[in-house]
């Protein structure tokens, strides 16, 4: 996923403009960082000198600068014209962007007390000041100006673009509404980001709280050696002396559950992830998400919305939640009808197994799924994934997997920088070169998981891409893969693999921006538009070229077996009744939970989470949704609100563009070169629909997604 932090989320101001020129920020002492651009390679974060006390001053200085050259726009007593508007805009709130970008990525990979009290305090102040700005009617009378003469401004293709995405903005802000209706929304919206940063802090400290203690190894039997050591160097961490700790991941399955052997353990390890913010006390989630819901209805009723994923749609490709509900039920039947089968062949196996052993049977729970589902992988491809994790050293992964990939369709090199400052040891940095040699970019891949790390996996930009600004991109990845111990190879999971395919896929949108304008620019796009390219990416994971050259055995450097690689492809294809369906039924939440009026009475988490999956006609028992309501972080902190069908949507654009690869000769930088040209550098600068249209010469078509997923014969 790309990672759009609450401050993107609560405010569009920020994404105005990029880095500022060399001058001083008056307000600021000239020994904070952020007082002045960057003299390191690409306008790169100070690392090296920024102290955590740094950003809060130089956020309220941020803030107050753009007040003034916003003021200065808005009131400018010449008429307005694109320059003097739409273009100054866009060089506004230079420091404002240089902290939050900064403070976005470290907040979300490496928080601290500190950090968190910055949020809290700055989150609702960033929620006003873009108010500020997109309530200002002095200023949208001017972009309201040059929105209804556009055609005969003379502007580019990208200008009357960038125009469209403006105009919308301040009227999607409340730039049009009453007087009244604006001080609600300004209340609004100052209420609903506190909430979500309670709701980030609250379900990073119950994720730590609720990670699995046992106190015997035995119970972590089916563990190996590597898994164990960094269980009992958990508990060290922690403190607790003579215990083994399972932290938890962001999802509700957990990675140990296809391993332990012990049926309570993982029962106790399902039930810890499961319940993780619905504890009571200070970490459950259940009230704030519940006002969160009420709020956000409340906010899309004042623009005439009959609830909140109504107004959030309006500027995504798909536009209405009924086409949503429409190409989600396309996928219903045949995959109720694989998880029939899977729950079937799980619970056969269930069976078989007790009565070889002479033990009693039981019904299949959820936190049998995953372990069952590895040993019927085994009996029916021979697949294990242990034979196939020596194969995926995780720096062999990326620069002779995810690199070489990009190198074979897009001619771009990469070269390792130790001299540029990171947040963090574990963080890697690599400088990127275009196929004629010229700079591309920076990029930093934080890959190993930290109980101050937000779950999951994201990209995002440090500094964007804007010929206005003169900046090059410099962009993260950022993981949550398990650490090795010390001398330890960084061996990973071939899910690892994909993951990290996934997000260069976004680094990859993000390094081929080649917009004028920020607001435009690189991963600027529809969230059902941006998730396409990363998913795209994956399928190179799995070619036989790419894979070749990086699954090699970290001892011996042998090339995985031909047998191996036959069982990896088609155990790809398996048990995609729970791989789709825990997707589709996190979908679906987000889609009911932003589907509520505001006139609806706040809810009762518990119920309301039955309820809505109960309706879905799908196995929501033995298949859980991929995130609970109470740890939805993408929906309730993370912009995904009404948003996280997108995955499902941009999986169905990127397996028909895949599907043209392979009709016109795959992996070649011709192919690639069109991709790039036609999506990867396009940002939104163009509808998304007739973009897409235009690269794969139809509408999008749901059978390649099918047959991908090995459901394309599923009655």
């Amino acid at each position: 996923m790309t990672h759009r932090s609450w401050l993107y989320a609560v405010t569009a101001a920020t994404c105005l403009a990029g880095w500022g020129t060399a001058a001083h920020a008056a307000g600021l002492p000239a020994s904070n960082p952020f007082a002045t651009e960057s003299t390191l390679p690409y306008h790169a974060p100070r690392f090296d000198l920024i102290k955590d006390g740094d950003y809060q001053p130089a956020f309220e200085q941020g803030m107050a600068e753009q007040d003034a050259e916003v003021k200065h726009i808005a009131e400018n007593p010449e008429a307005a014209t694109f320059e003097n508007t739409i273009s100054a805009l866009e060089r506004s709130g230079r420091l404002l962007d240089r902290v939050a970008e900064t403070f976005n990525g470290v907040y979300s990979a490496n928080t601290n007390p500190t950090l968190d009290k910055v949020q809290e305090i700055v989150g609702p102040k960033l929620s006003a000041h873009s108010d500020s700005i997109y309530m200002n009617p002095k200023l949208f009378a001017r972009v309201q100006f040059l929105h209804a003469r556009q055609d005969g401004l003379g502007l580019t293709a990208e200008q009357k673009q960038v125009l469209d995405v403006y105009y919308l903005a301040f009227v999607n802000s409340g730039a049009q509404l009453s007087d009244s209706d604006k001080a609600k929304l300004r209340d609004l919206n100052g209420r609903i980001s506190k909430l979500e940063t309670l709701f980030q802090q609250k379900l990073l400290a119950g994720t730590k709280a609720a990670a699995l203690v046992v106190d015997s190894k035995d119970k972590l039997a089916g563990l190996d050696t590597a898994e164990l050591t960094n269980a009992l160097n958990a508990a060290k961490d922690r403190k607790l002396d003579g215990k083994w700790v399972l932290p938890l991941q962001n999802t509700t399955q957990q990675p140990a559950l296809s391993s332990l052997t012990e049926r309570e353990t993982r029962q106790a390890l399902f039930e810890e992830s499961w319940t993780r913010s619905e504890k009571g006390g200070e970490n459950d989630t259940r009230d704030t998400i519940a006002t969160l819901a009420q709020l956000r209805a409340q906010k899309a009723a004042l623009f005439g919305y009959p609830n909140y994923a109504s107004y959030v749609l309006s500027d995504q490709m798909a536009k209405t939640p009924e086409q949503v509900h429409s190409f989600i039920a396309k996928l219903v039947p045949a995959l109720a009808a694989e998880q029939k089968r899977e729950v079937a062949d799980l619970q056969n196996l269930i069976e078989r197994e007790a009565k070889k052993d002479g033990k009693s049977s039981f019904p299949l729970k959820p936190w049998d799924w995953t372990y069952y589902a590895d040993k019927l992988r085994k009996e029916k491809f021979n697949f294990d994934e242990s034979q196939v994790k020596p194969y995926f050293e995780l720096n062999r992964v990326l620069q002779d997997g995810v690199f070489f990939a990009a190198n074979k369709l897009y001619g771009i090199s990469f070269k390792r920088r130790t001299d540029i400052p990171t947040y963090n040891p574990d963080v890697m940095t690599f400088e990127v070169f275009d196929k004629d040699g010229s700079t591309l970019g920076l990029i930093y891949f934080d890959y190993f998981q930290r109980d101050n790390k937000n779950g999951g996996a994201w990209m995002s930009n440090f500094v964007g891409q804007s010929k206005l600004l003169g900046t090059k991109p410099v962009v993260y990845n950022v993981g949550n893969f398990a650490k090795p111990a010390a001398g330890e190879p960084a061996l990973v999971t071939f899910d690892d693999v994909t993951t990290m395919f996934h997000e260069f896929g976004h680094a990859l949108h993000g390094l081929f921006a080649n917009q004028t304008y920020p607001i435009v620019s690189g991963t600027s796009v529809a969230r059902d538009f941006v998730e396409f390219p990363s998913q795209f990416n994956e399928h190179w994971a799995l070619d036989a070229t790419v894979l070749a050259h990086y699954a090699r055995h970290y001892k011996t450097n042998a090339s995985m077996p031909a047998n191996l690689v036959a069982q990896l492809k088609k155990a790809a294809k398996f048990n995609q009744g729970y791989k789709l369906g825990e997707v589709v039924a996190a979908a679906e939440l987000d889609m009911d939970w932003h589907s509520l009026a505001a006139s609806a009475p706040k809810q009762n988490v518990d119920e309301f989470e039955k309820s809505a999956l109960g309706k879905m006609g799908l196995d929501t028992e033995n298949v859980p949704p991929r995130y609970r309501s109470s740890y939805f972080l993408h929906i309730w902190a993370n912009g995904y609100s009404a948003g996280y069908y997108a995955y499902l949507w941009t999986e169905m654009l990127d397996d028909d563009t895949f599907a043209w690869f392979e009709k016109n000769g795959g992996l070649t930088s011709k192919n690639g070169q069109r991709f790039r040209d036609m999506i990867l550098s396009q940002g939104h600068t163009q509808d998304y629909a007739p973009m897409f249209r235009a690269f794969y010469g139809q509408d999008p078509d749901i059978q390649p997604m099918l047959a991908s997923r090995g459901l394309a014969d599923s009655k």
